[in-house]
């Protein structure tokens, strides 16, 4: 594996470019290729969520995301005029964290493109967002850290897709005291396509992200190694957060209020507005 992260670093550097004040930038259509995104269309969808993740930041839109034209030869010897963006090392890594995540190369382009501070960046932001834009950033969170928490519970023996969704639901009954996702999912009056994720507001989804990434930690601290004491795990967990919501006298989960609008909805709500023709990205060059 590490000859294969190695050549594929490698990639990562050699679309590296250089403007000629000495700053770093990769272009958007440079990344597709690496990243194995064979239409424009589907990965321009990416970098679309990634400006919205990077507005969402408190980052300015032009610094990292400079959209511009270039001319790319569409055969014999004709030539076309194209949008591509400069990106900055920041822009690449939202782009890879908005990724396909079944993707090998998406995972080895967030460990390369990993910025320390991202968390912290987003947190000192966090408070100015209004509450559809914390949904959307503790959601994006999630999708991460869902990622590490399927993979912690197969490493510790959750292999099935019936061991995983029992080892799921014990997660959400330590944390909804005794709910079952189904029980969740009816009290909010969902259909059988909406993911319940998808319609918490943002206290009840920093709630879930705790059990989340707490869950992830305590699997790989303890090497669980069975389906039954993974289950057991996810489920201890979630009952010491939610006895830590009663003792500080915060409303529990069950009982917080659920959105109107979905995930999927704000967001294209929001990837609207930065695609109305008032909100200009083009520099000139």
């Amino acid at each position: 594996m590490a000859i294969i992260e190695a050549k594929e670093y490698k990639l990562f550097e050699e679309i590296k470019q250089t403007d000629e004040n000495g700053a770093e930038f990769w272009f958007a259509r440079d990344l597709q290729a690496v990243l194995e995104y064979a239409q424009w269309r589907n990965f321009h969808k990416v970098i679309d969520r990634a400006i919205l993740a990077c507005k969402n930041s408190g980052f300015g839109l032009r610094e990292h995301f400079a959209e511009v034209s270039k001319m790319v030869e569409i055969g014999s010897g004709a030539q076309k005029n194209v949008v591509d963006y400069k990106l900055t090392r920041y822009a690449c890594y939202l782009v890879v964290q908005n990724g396909d995540p079944r993707k090998e190369i998406i995972a080895l382009g967030q460990t390369y493109f990993a910025i320390q501070t991202h968390r912290q960046e987003l947190a000192d932001a966090f408070n100015q967002l209004d509450e559809n834009n914390k949904r959307l950033v503790v959601r994006g969170n999630i999708k991460q850290w869902n990622q590490l928490l399927a993979e912690a519970a197969h490493n510790a023996g959750v292999i099935t897709d019936d061991e995983f969704a029992i080892f799921q639901n014990s997660g959400y009954m330590g944390l909804y005291g005794g709910l079952t996702v189904a029980d969740i999912h009816n009290r909010k009056g969902l259909k059988k396509d909406e993911k319940i994720l998808d319609f918490m507001g943002s206290t009840e989804l920093i709630a879930n992200l705790f059990r989340i990434s707490q869950t992830e930690e305590k699997l790989k601290i303890d090497q669980v190694a069975t389906a039954a004491e993974a289950n057991e795990t996810h489920y201890k967990i979630a009952e010491k957060i939610r006895k830590a919501m009663i003792d500080m006298g915060t409303t529990l989960p069950e009982n917080l209020p659920t959105p109107e609008k979905s995930i999927q909805i704000i967001e294209r709500e929001e990837i609207r507005k930065l695609r109305d023709p008032q909100v200009k990205l083009m520099l000139d060059e």
